[in-house]
């Protein structure tokens, strides 16, 4: 509503907010006039730092409400096939290896009228072969009947261990329950589906974006409906980079630094852009070749492999160790995340003297177990490991260190 006025409308973040606050009061009180006054202040003194809401077109917000519906339907339309099949594995099995072969398995409109004519093994294994046809014409099937039956028939009479009678009934009563759930999902999933591809197409962006290689209607609508159509939105590409969670976040103090992965960011569009890079390895033979350039070359994970944007040719190499010991474990470098995954973090360390073996030429004499210098070395670049893990010659959490063995004394007996 804000929206349809003439005044610009910015969005703070409450933290920047409460930041702001604490430039007029440090004894933290907090009142609904003192925030409106803070809020004025902030569009007063750096208005340049804070964006307005995006001015995007009706029919952009349009299909923006579409696919976020869409893909909510879709979300709860798993989850609650995620509960139906934790529920047949208590006590229908032959029904989960029945509807296996089917791509979205329980989703699919046969799986969910051969539950509704069968809601429990045993009168599963009574069908006859006139009652699953019904069923499979009843769903829209027209092709490849008569081997479905007979696969049907014989997964539905397979010998599995069986709940008593009357528990049965009671758990085919409540998986009929969650198949009336499941069926309002898959419906309200493809109705809001059938409405974005109507509404997609009418957008003058829509041919741009279906011209990416693994955008498709669906996918390109997301897209879309996160990034809008004005122009003015972002200021460059690092900006959207940053939006959608590509971007990594560098902190640095002194002499340390670290750069750790994006967690503010929209995880629609993040969560697009991965099945954007996913579908991209199948429908353009160049990200393929890349794809598998970086596995093979680089040894980087699937998914550093999948979100790597740049060419291999265009950065050289960092020289590494002879046979590291990451490499001997797993076969593969671990993802530092130096090409915007960031499955780690990169730490600048000082060593100090007492790091330093004394046998090293120029380094200071040790007293003890401490040097008698206080010189600093320089500055050099560790990788840490994120949470678990060991690195490179450190030993498993789990094996206890080895106490050095005391040498046998060879003084003669008193």
């Amino acid at each position: 509503m804000l929206r349809t006025g003439r005044r610009q409308v910015f969005a703070i973040n409450p933290m920047a907010a409460a930041r702001y606050r604490d430039r007029h009061a440090v004894s933290r009180k907090k009142s609904d006039p003192g925030d409106a006054l803070v809020l004025a202040n902030i569009l007063r003194t750096d208005m340049h730092a804070h964006r307005s809401l995006p001015n995007d077109s009706d029919l952009a917000r349009a299909i923006t409400v579409l696919a976020r519906a869409q893909q909510d339907a879709i979300w709860n339309r798993q989850q609650v096939a995620n509960q139906l099949r934790s529920l047949l594995r208590e006590y229908y099995p032959a029904a989960l290896e029945a509807f296996a072969k089917w791509e979205n398995g329980l989703c699919r409109p046969e799986a969910r009228e051969l539950l509704k004519l069968a809601p429990t093994p045993r009168q599963a294994a009574r069908l006859t072969r006139p009652q699953i046809i019904a069923a499979l014409k009843r769903a829209g099937r027209k092709r490849s009947i008569e081997p479905e039956v007979e696969r049907l028939r014989e997964a539905f009479r397979t010998e599995w261990a069986h709940q008593p009678a009357l528990v049965e009934d009671a758990l085919g009563k409540q998986m009929l329950a969650l198949l009336g759930q499941l069926e309002a999902a898959s419906k309200a999933a493809d109705g809001l589906a059938q409405a974005v591809e109507e509404s997609f197409p009418q957008h003058p962006d829509a041919e741009i974006i279906l011209s990416f290689p693994g955008l498709g209607v669906q996918l390109g609508a997301r897209v879309l409906a996160e990034l809008g159509d004005d122009r003015q939105r972002f200021a460059d590409a690092r900006g959207l980079k940053a939006y959608a969670g590509a971007s990594p976040v560098t902190r640095a103090s002194g002499k340390k630094s670290s750069i750790t992965r994006r967690w503010v960011k929209n995880y629609r569009l993040n969560h697009a852009g991965y099945l954007w890079a996913f579908s991209a390895i199948t429908a353009s033979p160049g990200a393929k070749a890349h794809y598998r350039r970086r596995r093979d070359d680089h040894g980087d994970w699937h998914a550093a492999a999948q979100r790597n944007p740049v060419q291999p040719d265009a950065r050289p190499a960092l020289p590494l160790p002879q046979e590291p010991p990451a490499v001997r474990r797993t076969g593969r470098l671990p993802d530092l995340g130096r090409d915007g995954g960031f499955g780690g973090r990169i730490v600048l360390k000082t060593i100090t003297p007492s790091a330093v073996s004394p046998k090293e030429p120029g380094a200071p004499r040790m007293s003890g177990s401490r040097a008698s210098t206080g010189r600093r070395f320089p500055a050099r670049c560790r990788a840490v490991r994120p949470r678990s893990g060991r690195g490179p010659g450190q030993a498993h959490p789990h094996q206890p260190r080895r106490r050095p063995t005391r040498r046998a004394s060879h003084r003669p007996a008193r």
